[in-house]
This record gives C-alpha cells, sequence and structure tokens, in this order.
C-alpha cells in the first residue's frame, strides 16, 4: 500500500461577520449506518490502483452524511518522487470547480437581490454585447446552462507567446511596475490592458446558430468585472464576506501562495510553454493566470474541508448555522435541470447527472448511477471533483493533480476512478 494519513478534523464553530460559521463534525461510517469495512478495502483498492497507473500521484477523498464527515483520507504523495506525502489539510488547485465556487454565489445573490434576471438578455448587464447582434438576445440562463451557443475555449496564451515561444515584452514583464501589475507566476506580470483585449476577444467571439448543449467557459473570465459592476465590491472582497467566512472556508481563495498559509500547496503541471517550470502555488489554467491568477474558470485553492462546508452549503440550499445566505428558491431553480427537451442535462453552472444515469451502468454512467437526479456538482481540469445529493445527503470531495507532471495524463477518466469511489458509499449505506 502507499502512505496513507488517516484523521478527521472537529472544526469548532465561531462568529464572523454576524454569521454562525458552519461546523464540520466527524464520525465513523457505522456510527451512520454505513459498511465500514467494505468503505475502507473498497477505496483503498481503488486508490492503489489509481496510483499503479499513474492516473495521479496522490489524491484525497472526503465524505460527508448529512452534515457529518464519515471518511476523510490521503493517499499517495505530491509527485512521484515520493518527497512529500499528501495530508488532508493540503491545497488543490481547484481548476473549473471554481465556477460553483466563485462566481456562481455570487450571481445567486445577485438574482436574490433582485440585481440580476435570468431571463434577461445578459448584456441588459454587460454593455459590450448590446451592440453584437449574435449576442445581445442571448439570456444569463442559456449561457449558465451551456446552451447559448458560445465558443467552449479561446487560447488567449497565443496571443502572449510568439510561435519561437518566447514571450511578447509588451504583454509580459519579469518585474512589476505601474503598467504590469497582474503576476502570472514567479518572474511574470502581464500588461494592465491584456485583460481588456481578452474582454474584447471574447465580446467578438462567434457563437453558433445551433442551440444545443455546448459546454463553455468564456463568460466566466467575464463573471468577476460583471459582479465587482453590480455590487460595487472587489469581488474577492464579496466572496469572503458574503460566503467564505460564513460557511468557515477559512482558506478558499486566489492566489495562496501570498497568503502565508501553513498548508501545503500540491503542485500542478510542469509548464514547458510559457512559465517553464513546475507550477505550484499559481494558478494552472493559461487564461485564469493571464487574468492575473483571479478568474471566474478557475484560480482558486482550497482544502478538502473547505470544499466539504461548500458543499453542505448548496445542499442544504444556502442555509448555514440557522442564517439563509441564498434563498431557497433560488439554489433550487440553479440545481435544476434547464434544457431536458434539448437532451442538455446541466443546471445553471452545475453540473448534473446524465439524463437517464441511474438505468446505466457504473461503466456508462455520470457519475455514480445511484445519485439522485437532484444531485449536482462540478468536476475540474487539475483532477478535482465535489458532488452533493440533497436527496440522500450524501456530499462527495475528490482531490487530486491528475494534471501532474502533464495534462497528457488522461487515467482518472478512462478508469472512471472518482465515480468509483463515489458509488463504493452508495452500495455501503445500510449494507
Amino acid at each position: 500500500m502507499k502512505k496513507i494519513a488517516f484523521s478527521f478534523f472537529l472544526i469548532s464553530a465561531v462568529i464572523q461577520l454576524g454569521f454562525a460559521q458552519q461546523k464540520l463534525i466527524q464520525a465513523s461510517p457505522a456510527a451512520l449506518g454505513f459498511d465500514e469495512e467494505f468503505i475502507n478495502h473498497k477505496v483503498d483498492s481503488i486508490m492503489e490502483m489509481g496510483i499503479d497507473s499513474m492516473a495521479f500521484s496522490g489524491a484525497q477523498v472526503l465524505v460527508a452524511k448529512n452534515d457529518t464527515v464519515i471518511f476523510h483520507k490521503a493517499y499517495g504523495f505530491h509527485t512521484y518522487d515520493k518527497m512529500q506525502a499528501v495530508a488532508l489539510n493540503d491545497l488543490y488547485d481547484l481548476a473549473s470547480v471554481t465556477k460553483i465556487a466563485g462566481p456562481l454565489p455570487a450571481l445567486m445573490k445577485l438574482v436574490d437581490k433582485g440585481k440580476i434576471d435570468l431571463d434577461e438578455p445578459f448584456s441588459t448587464y454587460w454593455k459590450p454585447w448590446r451592440n453584437r447582434k449574435d449576442k445581445k438576445d442571448l439570456t444569463l440562463r442559456e449561457i449558465l446552462a451551456h446552451q447559448a451557443g458560445l465558443v467552449p475555449y479561446i487560447v488567449f496564451l497565443e496571443k502572449v507567446v510568439k510561435k519561437n515561444g518566447k514571450v511578447k515584452k509588451r504583454f509580459v514583464h519579469p518585474l512589476p511596475d505601474k503598467r504590469f501589475q497582474g503576476q502570472v507566476y514567479d518572474g511574470i506580470y502581464i500588461n494592465n490592458r491584456f485583460e481588456r483585449k481578452m474582454n474584447r476577444i471574447i465580446n467578438r467571439s462567434d457563437v453558433s446558430e445551433e442551440k444545443k448543449y455546448l459546454y463553455s467557459g468564456l463568460t466566466f473570465l467575464i463573471f468577476p468585472s460583471l459582479i465587482e459592476q453590480l455590487t460595487g465590491t472587489d469581488y474577492q472582497s464579496y466572496l469572503e464576506m458574503n460566503f467564505y467566512q460564513p460557511i468557515g472556508s477559512n482558506t478558499m481563495g486566489y492566489l495562496p501562495k501570498g497568503k502565508n498559509y501553513a498548508n501545503n500547496i500540491v503542485p500542478t503541471e510542469v509548464d514547458s510553454l510559457f512559465r517553464k517550470a513546475l507550477v505550484s502555488g499559481w494558478v494552472h489554467d493559461e487564461n485564469a493566470a493571464l487574468k492575473g491568477g483571479v478568474s471566474g474558470n478557475a484560480g482558486l485553492f482550497a482544502t478538502a474541508d473547505d470544499l466539504a462546508k461548500l458543499m453542505l452549503f448548496y445542499q442544504n440550499y444556502g442555509k448555514v448555522g440557522g442564517q439563509q445566505l441564498i434563498s431557497s428558491e433560488t439554489v433550487r431553480e440553479f440545481t435544476e435541470v434547464q434544457f431536458r427537451e434539448n437532451d442538455n442535462r446541466r443546471g445553471l453552472g452545475f453540473d448534473k447527472p446524465l439524463l437517464n444515469n441511474s438505468e446505466l451502468s457504473l461503466a456508462d454512467s455520470y457519475p455514480s448511477p445511484l445519485v439522485s437526479p437532484e444531485s449536482f456538482g462540478h468536476s475540474g481540469f487539475t483532477g478535482t471533483f465535489v458532488w452533493a445529493d440533497p436527496e440522500n445527503k450524501l456530499t462527495y470531495v475528490f482531490l487530486s493533480n491528475r494534471v501532474y507532471p502533464s495534462r497528457a495524463q488522461q487515467k482518472l477518466y478512462s478508469l472512471g476512478i472518482r465515480e468509483a469511489l463515489q458509488h463504493v458509499f452508495y452500495q455501503a449505506e445500510g449494507k
């Protein structure tokens, strides 16, 4: 067996900003009616197989029943040199899990406050789209459900790096000054004007006339600016004050390297194209990096505990510590399938099970075929995955750095590891 760390953390309730922070308690799986021996054997076997297959060098699994953590184990190492064992309080680059952990709660709160209408044209709020014939009528509901026909992804790095691999000096400097303030990495600073360039390219990007499910992260790049515009508050401060502090996600945030956390930060990829180094403490996603590390598509870092608190907050439909931070009605609307008639499984920002998921085998399902249709979550490119099931009261968090040493490693997907792990806990309940 690979080296395993095993322990539980009991998080004390504290009061900040008048809210009672969410409290994580722990218990053994058996105490809540799960077959503990079955869980330990199955999860250990799957995780050992994942490490042996080089799907990841290390990872961790956290599962909560109701509001109680019943399982939290760390496996393997940060890298294949086995120098740093994975610890339960390690910080991970969340990649696209950022979408539901960063801009999405803010957008939900803006819907609550009547500052955003999901069925009004997005151009009502994002003025550059008012003069774009193919975008002016797109609604936020269509955009968040990936039903708007937007381009899936734009490689903005191509605007910064020449074909010979050298950076364009008008966009990138090795030292900060008044024109280069956004830090991309150690010794790499981006021109302040580059964000406007990115926004212009997004504004001018193509839109498909065929309205069907097509995953796109483009608008998540501009959501932080929109949120600042509508709230009159700095994006990061708004998230901290309204969500992370009240729910007790004390290490969830952007740019962790500058925050002097005691937690180790798990590295991601050896970047041979741009940063020419093993990326650690800085966001892996290049588009988020070119936004100075603060974006809606990627950039958040967190521990498994942080993510569990966030997903429990969603599982409880916006309620924490007796306080309703987001209305239950709004959370329910965001976590419902929006365009079933178009064979689109997505909620608003949230991922959902396949529409016929319960009829499928484990090999063909997404995620486990035993999750309820009410369940929801999101995955991240770096090897992260979160899922909440309000009907079964099960929250599942999987964290890995499967992109180490290279994003070419796809075995996390091909072996169905995340789904198989989640499936174990559904099988084990009442067994």
